[in-house]
């Protein structure tokens, strides 16, 4: 049997507000990505340990992790290169992130290295942490296609996967860096990838650039996916990916399983997300693409 239960990373924290161009304070995005916790969020992709030329808006990674650390929670760091892992696993992140792309062209503008590359310092990265108790994730970007190069079949994809599992690494998260999917794509591979590398746990970080980010994510869960990143208010995006917008949003995605009846991995307080989300939408000073912040629940009762 199937397990049901779905387990979310909120991304707020990194690639909500690694898009954003005016300062956050740092004090803000604590009562944010507080808010979310005391919501029952239990993991957390924070921050990221990345060169602050590259994105200001992060520079204060250690500050983030050093307020946020608790043994209640799984805190994670992205990081695109050994630099920034040795960074975050002196900051005492639970779990380090790497990031790089299947496609060539938006590897190169996000991380500037070839694939290759980019997979050695994985392998690095690896090494690094081995000792440790942290644990190692690898986000794949541009999984189901990139505007650089186009749509790809499944194989481009099959190959990296199969390098990282020779090298011990079988937690995966495929993303959607710039809404290249839709839901017959995203049930077609995550039906391959899930019956070629069983041991493999993979994870959906959906993008709702062409407006089907909800729909892709319910497909991969039809098709087996029970781990999902997602942000407050939808907010987000590559820099590095032209037209890029928010992930999917946080507070639509626990809102949909709950009126599905489909089990959480913990508890969570809709509105306590719902608030959190409009008090974020008052810091940012711009209406949020999130739905349910502005419907409210489906069970709730309008009276007369």
């Amino acid at each position: 049997m199937v397990n049901s239960e779905v387990y979310l990373t909120d991304v707020t924290g990194r690639d909500g507000f690694q898009m954003e161009k005016s300062w956050i304070e740092t004090d803000d995005k604590l009562l944010i990505l507080k808010g979310i916790i005391d919501a029952g969020i239990k993991r957390i992709e924070a921050t990221s340990f990345v060169s602050p030329k590259a994105i200001p808006q992060l520079k204060d990674a250690k500050d983030i992790i050093k307020d946020l650390k608790n043994e209640e929670l799984t805190l994670v760091a992205l990081v695109p290169n050994m630099k920034g892992a040795e960074y975050a696993l002196e900051s005492g992140v639970d779990e380090i992130n790497v990031v790089l792309s299947i496609s060539e062209t938006h590897n190169k503008k996000n991380v500037n290295h070839t694939v290759s590359e980019s997979l050695e310092q994985v392998y690095s990265i690896r090494k690094l942490i081995n000792s440790t108790k942290t644990t190692l994730n690898i986000s794949l970007g541009t999984t189901f296609g990139c505007p650089f190069e186009g749509k790809y079949n499944v194989s481009k994809v099959s190959s990296v996967i199969e390098q990282l599992l020779e090298n011990g690494i079988d937690k995966i998260t495929l993303a959607d860096t710039t809404g290249m999917a839709n839901p017959n794509k995203v049930s077609y591979y995550m039906k391959t990838l899930r019956q070629k590398y069983p041991r493999a746990q993979f994870s959906l970080h959906l993008h709702n650039t062409r407006g089907m980010g909800l729909v892709n994510l319910l497909a991969g869960y039809n098709a087996g996916v029970r781990h999902f990143d997602a942000s407050l208010g939808g907010i987000g995006g590559c820099p590095f990916a032209p037209g890029a917008t928010g992930n999917v949003c946080l507070e639509d995605i626990v809102h949909m399983f709950m009126e599905m009846g489909v089990p959480l991995e913990h508890p969570i307080n809709l509105l306590k997300l719902i608030n959190t989300s409009n008090d974020m939408e008052k810091i940012l000073g711009y209406k949020l693409p999130g739905q349910v912040m502005k419907a409210g629940s489906a069970g709730e009762v309008i009276k007369n």
